[in-house]
């Protein structure tokens, strides 16, 4: 986790990398900024809804005119469930780092494209009030499309389409929206959604962009 808000940490430290790059996205649309914020999951299954909330980090960088490199962390507890006769609660961490590529498509609009490394953790469950250190988990891929646009000077969105697939028949296809209101040329608040069959997770929180 320490490793993962360093890399982060990072990001937001070298803007002067990508001075000439961002020039190239399409205008109002910066591939450089930090966020951090709240974080919630809903999964709807067998054992009924299970619910988690918890927060992440993201951030991004561009490293050329066309490409940028992203990389996000979240942490989660899950509210106590029912499973096979025992009440459950469940820590999970996830990671997220891949690279991106961008395209003007219009004056205000890119085509975007990410594949990405994914993992998913459990860091520990408590069963009947009992906690047992697990620290077990997946490791998977991420490929999504889709298109990024200013809609005005201070409100952007997005919509992609993607897959995902962690081994062991773990696969599933996933829609992902999101938007971000801007103070100024540097503050906003973001918002994501993902959702896929039975699983969607919320993401909002404030971004500071370069």
């Amino acid at each position: 986790m320490k490793r993962s808000l360093l890399a982060l940490t990072l990001l937001a430290a070298l803007p002067a990398l990508s001075l000439s790059a961002a020039a190239s996205a399409a205008e109002g649309l910066s591939y450089n900024y930090i966020e951090g914020g709240y974080v919630a999951t809903n999964l709807d299954n067998d054992n009924g809804d299970i619910d988690a909330d918890g927060w992440g980090v993201n951030g991004s960088i561009a490293l050329h005119p066309n490409f940028h490199l992203f990389a996000g962390f979240s942490g989660q507890e899950s509210d106590d469930f029912g499973f096979l006769g025992s009440r459950v609660e469940t820590d999970v961490n996830q990671w997220r780092a891949g690279l991106g590529y961008n395209h003007p498509i219009a004056t205000q609009a890119d085509l975007i494209a990410r594949v990405a490394y994914e993992k998913f953790e459990v860091d520990d469950i408590t069963v009947n009030g009992q906690r047992f250190d697990v620290n077990e988990g997946d490791d998977g891929y991420s490929a999504e499309v889709g298109v990024r646009g200013a809609l005005t000077q201070n409100f952007e969105g997005y919509a992609t389409a993607g897959y995902e697939d962690f081994g062991d028949n773990a696969d599933d296809f996933y829609g992902r929206v999101g938007a971000q209101v801007k103070f100024n040329q540097n503050w906003g608040v973001s918002g994501d959604v993902k959702f896929s069959d039975g699983d969607t997770q919320w993401f909002v929180g404030p971004r500071f962009s370069w």
